[in-house]
């Protein structure tokens, strides 16, 4: 894996050197814009209106539109200025539990191995960690950006999860149309409550897959052979008015479907050269 950034994690006064690899990739399928007529991919122009003129990285600078049309302009130094001394630190604020924190704060993973020198002390911190059942509450600075961030163990490896602060996470009551009362039929909770423990099984990973990158992949296979894509018909869907009946159809079916006991093994991902990003 290619590394994206060193630095230490502190914590009082240990320092651990470590450093920072993503811990998931992008499975997108890419595509590009093309000029139908001749097949020609598309160029994206940073273009000035004004000047009529495409414009160098160069000659751009950072603006903030306060009014409509009206902006306050910063170049690069400034920003990073703001932001302080940018130091190589993942400093750890505060130990709390995992459980305390839902998961719509989390962000990117990024795997974090032992530095050049401090093995010692990146083993203390992962044990530590393990048996208190712990997570760190850090900050770190990368690209001239302060971040919220947690440092937790998994498996055998130290881990940090970007996390967004709390004044970036929307509240619900900014949700429209959410009951202002939970009124149901015990009977139907009853029988949800059936469902939902008939299809309870433990987690695996590797049994769920994304149907339409397979999907999308096989049609670029067909169209590089010259064949026709053939696309499934939809399948047309019946409104189901009655709650009951659609949760006792639900039960049977669950029943007739034996729960997955064995250990589903995924199919090897396709290497690709991808860059990565350092979060931003």
């Amino acid at each position: 894996m290619h590394t994206l950034w060193k630095g230490a994690i502190s914590f009082g006064l240990v320092h651990v050197p470590v450093k920072m690899f993503s811990a998931t990739e992008d499975k997108d399928i890419s595509t590009r814009y093309i000029h139908r007529s001749c097949s020609t991919p598309l160029n994206m122009v940073r273009k000035c209106p004004t000047c009529d003129k495409e414009v160098e990285w160069e000659d751009i600078a950072r603006g903030y539109e306060y009014e409509p049309g009206r902006f306050v302009v910063f170049e690069k130094e400034e920003i990073e200025r703001l932001n302080g001394e940018v130091n190589k630190e993942i400093k750890i604020l505060d130990f709390v539990d995992l459980v305390e924190i839902d998961p719509i704060y989390f962000q990117k993973t990024y795997y974090l191995s032992p530095g050049d020198t401090g093995a010692n002390a990146y083993s203390l911190l992962l044990e530590s960690l393990k048996q208190t059942g712990k997570i760190g509450i850090a900050k770190v600075s990368i690209r001239s950006k302060s971040s919220l961030c947690c440092i937790r163990v998994i498996d055998n490896c130290l881990a940090m999860e970007t996390m967004f602060y709390p004044d970036e996470v929307r509240s619900i009551t900014q949700v429209p149309n959410l009951p202002e009362q939970i009124n149901v039929n015990d009977k139907e909770l009853s029988m949800a409550k059936m469902l939902i423990d008939q299809l309870s099984t433990p987690f695996e990973a590797a049994k769920y897959k994304d149907d339409y990158r397979a999907a999308f992949m096989e049609a670029i296979e067909h169209k590089i052979a010259g064949e026709e894509v053939q696309v499934s018909p939809q399948v047309k869907k019946t409104n189901v008015i009655d709650l009951m009946s659609a949760l006792q159809a639900s039960l049977e079916a669950a029943k007739l479907t034996p729960k997955a006991t064995g250990e589903v093994k995924a199919k090897p991902a396709a290497k690709t050269k991808r860059k990565e990003k350092v979060p931003s």
